[in-house]
């Protein structure tokens, strides 16, 4: 049964990555994949009761960041309809792609690491759909955006899941995660800049055109900032919902999801319709993408077989036996997880090493937070933050592979020797 379940997941990902060639949407290959898998695992003998529970959990699990995903999409949407992006756009004077890209990569990292790495892309990619009006230039903005999200959720706990999963599961402190992966971290997203800032020398931004048929929704400033900070507030205090009330995330989005859209009806109350309707947070549920939405589920519910099937976790210990050294068990789980999603690697790893044999803030929990945090940058489907890029710009498997996957490789090894560097220096 393991080999036929790797053999259909093998598949899936190729149909992914092929999608263009064999013109076959790549949601279709995801659902088929997770459709077959459940299929096999279902009737391999797995009793009835442990099968449901299962189902159940990786259920619970998607749904969780399914509903976070779509309340972040849709706030970005209705900023978006109020033209609130333009708060920050009229800010930007610069003219040369190389000087926006040093911007945007830093302003995503930080940004990461207060939100998180999925809703800072989200939010990122769409403000690059104001400032650039060449497709090529956004599919490559697109892609350090990725990196970036990523780098900077892997130095705090709540930047990204598997950080949070360590935090929370007592391996890593937040003080000591933030010291010791804060320069590696740095590291893999400065060294991609600056590869890619030389490869752009001076060429220029070319901004969006206007659309003609928007021409007439012009919003007036108190509408543009009222909902820009409404918006953005709503998803930085996310995290502060989360640690107060010790609710899941997407309670907290679909909370403030509910904010924004009873402060929009009640500023558009007296207009008429047609301008209303163009404004109103039902019409950002509309334009969404939900093609993507539908592969994120197929991809999770494709890794959760993997995991409940323990094939995962044969994995981690087959590794364990036959590479033997620490760090390079670490790093291949990085360069893994841009292929498989870094929540059950990080899981099997949690239940594969115990606290006894390392203690919290220890070398294996600090250095598998940047590692499972930042090498799924590698591959456009290997992090959440690349899955929801991908959907935004439609962007293909194969041109990420050629364009940006050297460069985060290149970033991502050169945070790992960083911090292992660091380890053995004492600090």
């Amino acid at each position: 049964m393991s080999f036929l379940l790797i053999a259909i997941f093998i598949a899936t990902y190729a149909a992914i990555a092929l999608e263009h060639p064999l013109k076959v949407n790549k949601s279709a290959s995801a659902l088929l994949g997770a459709g077959l898998m459940w299929t096999v695992y279902a009737m391999s003998g797995v009793a009835v009761p442990a099968l449901e529970s299962q189902l159940g959990e990786s259920l619970m699990g998607t749904a969780q960041i399914v509903f976070f995903l779509l309340g972040a999409m849709t706030i970005v949407e209705v900023v978006d309809a109020h033209n609130g992006f333009e708060v920050l756009t009229s800010r930007i004077k610069t003219t040369r792609l190389s000087s926006l890209m040093w911007m945007v990569g830093i302003v995503t990292f930080f940004l990461s690491a207060i939100l998180d790495n999925l809703t800072t892309t989200i939010v990122m990619v769409s403000f690059m759909k104001k400032l650039l009006g060449r497709r090529d230039d956004r599919l490559f903005f697109a892609g350090i955006i990725v990196i970036a999200a990523n780098a900077g959720g892997a130095w705090t706990p709540i930047g990204d899941v598997t950080t949070t999963m360590l935090w929370i599961g007592g391996q890593i402190t937040a003080l000591e995660i933030m010291k010791g992966v804060f320069i590696p971290s740095a590291l893999n997203l400065l060294v991609p800049l600056t590869i890619t800032a030389r490869v752009l020398g001076h060429r220029p931004v070319v901004a969006p055109e206007r659309n003609p048929d928007e021409e007439s929704f012009e919003t007036s400033a108190f509408e543009r900032n009222l909902m820009f900070y409404l918006g953005l507030s709503t998803l930085v205090l996310v995290p502060v919902f989360k640690a107060v009330t010790h609710l899941p995330p997407f309670m907290g989005i679909l909370f403030g999801l509910g904010v924004v859209w009873l402060v929009g009806d009640l500023v558009h109350r007296q207009e008429e319709d047609l301008r209303k309707q163009r404004l109103t947070l039902a019409r950002a549920l509309t334009r969404i993408d939900m093609g993507s939405i539908v592969f994120f589920v197929g991809i999770l519910l494709s890794v959760a077989v993997l995991e409940h099937t323990h094939i995962l976790e044969a994995v981690a210990h087959w590794l364990d036996a036959t590479v033997g050294r620490l760090d390079v068990i670490v790093v291949l789980i990085g360069l893994v997880s841009a292929v498989v999603d870094n929540v059950p690697l990080v899981a099997a790893s949690m239940g594969m090493y115990g606290l006894a044999q390392y203690p919290t803030d220890s070398f294996l929990w600090e250095f598998m937070a940047y590692c499972a945090g930042t090498g799924g940058s590698i591959l456009i489907i290997g992090s959440a933050a690349g899955v929801a890029a991908m959907g935004l710009e439609k962007i293909d498997f194969l041109w990420y592979l050629k364009r940006i996957s050297g460069l985060a490789l290149c970033g991502y090894l050169a945070g790992a020797a960083a911090y292992i560097a660091m380890h053995h220096a004492g600090f």
